[in-house]
């Protein structure tokens, strides 16, 4: 990224990113490109802010709401930033909540953006009409019960004089029904649908905050989805589903049913190793939320280690008792002409397998488990050798 001389003389490009549904994995490999290129991300309410993660420190970061029923900017205000910062020469990212040109308003902020004669990339992103009702264990199309998928926003303007949803065709669709925003409207939705004579018996399910480890979904039919709806205390944002597809849920709900589903976890290892216990707890369900409160830094005094260095022999065992002490051993063990060798005659136990993975790196032979036991060890007879 080049300094604030190149910032004034290069042309500014506005990238419309889809953060995808909310489940931070569903970001597309070109949308984390562009958020470790950006210097300036304007993100929404509906993208995960573990998505700002990718963004450099130097990125400005502006937080522009759309919130359904809270305060936010205004559509002008937001067109306005992202032209006014890609004259200046700005890399800048609008990341948005599921696709951009799925009821996304990306659509007029890409005219906008042509409009000021700027340049624009538009980086597409998994749509919550899709992947919610996935992950609430319900496939939009079915071949033997949906052959057609119809997406239609639960919110339509309020400027508009008339709806131009069409209500009359939406309830003979046989397909599936997906309503995006429409939480606040669903009364309404399901009184139109049933005017126009679509079956109260047909399946219906609303699910708030697909693909997140806090999703909820109430299931039930046209006639009944409305009262547990409001039992069930659902808010926005949540998809609609209305169609025949509803009724797998009962044998496709794979997501709900993982063991850490509903769970925040607080994770404080260091920031170097808390992603790779994160990423377990979101592969069983769970949401992990990283606060390190240690910090592996090096001793004050290194006289005791070196000490012992220079007695090896004199020792039966070697324990390492965490993976965070065997580079920095090695290290004084290098540092004074000497490498794995020189631990010939002892016993050298680790506690936990990557312990022993992390100290096979440097020639010690492969890790063996004790039998019953909850640690590895090396194999003193392989140390030394390939």
């Amino acid at each position: 990224m080049g300094g604030p001389d190149s910032m004034t003389t290069r042309k500014g490009t506005v990238y419309l990113v889809g953060a995808g549904p909310g489940d931070p994995k569903l970001l597309t490999l070109r949308g984390k490109e562009c958020l470790e290129q950006a210097d300036v991300v304007l993100y929404d309410y509906l993208a995960n802010e573990g998505l700002l993660g990718y963004v450099s420190s130097r990125a400005e970061r502006v937080y522009v709401g759309r919130r359904g029923r809270g305060q936010y900017r205004d559509q002008a205000e937001i067109n306005r930033l992202l032209i006014d910062h890609a004259q200046a020469g700005k890399r800048v990212v609008r990341l948005k909540g599921g696709d951009p040109f799925v009821f996304g308003r990306g659509g007029e902020e890409a005219e906008a953006v042509a409009a000021a004669g700027l340049d624009f990339e538009v980086v597409p992103g998994v749509t919550a009409a899709v992947a919610a009702p996935a992950y609430a264990g319900i496939p939009v199309t079915h071949r033997t019960l949906a052959s057609t998928v119809t997406f239609i926003t639960g919110h339509e303007d309020p400027a508009k004089a008339h709806s131009a949803i069409e209500w009359t065709r939406l309830a003979t669709v046989h397909g599936t029904l997906v309503f995006l925003m429409g939480m606040t409207n669903l009364p309404k939705i399901v009184q139109c649908l049933r005017v126009e004579g679509k079956d109260g018996s047909t399946p219906a399910a609303v699910i708030r905050w697909g693909t997140r480890a806090f999703q909820q979904t109430v299931v039930g039919t046209l006639d009944d989805i409305v009262e547990k709806a409001t039992a069930a205390h659902m808010e926005p944002p949540t998809v609609i589903v209305v169609g025949q597809v509803v009724r797998l849920r009962e044998q496709m709900n794979w997501f709900e049913r993982r063991p850490l589903f509903g769970k925040r976890i607080l994770v404080t290892r260091p920031t170097s190793q808390a992603p790779a216990f994160s990423d377990l707890i979101a592969a069983a369900g769970g949401e992990a939320l990283e606060c390190p409160t240690i910090e592996i830094v090096p001793p004050e005094d290194w006289g005791p280690l070196d000490r012992a260095l220079e007695r090896l022999s004199t020792y039966n065992w070697l324990i390492f008792t965490s993976v965070n002490g065997i580079a920095p051993f090695m290290a004084r063990l290098m540092g004074t002409q000497r490498d794995a060798r020189a631990l010939a005659g002892l016993k050298v136990c680790c506690i936990g397998p990557r312990t022993a993975e992390a100290l096979s790196a440097y020639g010690l032979g492969g890790p063996r488990r004790a039998p019953g036991a909850r640690h590895a060890y090396i194999d003193p007879a392989s140390v030394g050798r390939p």
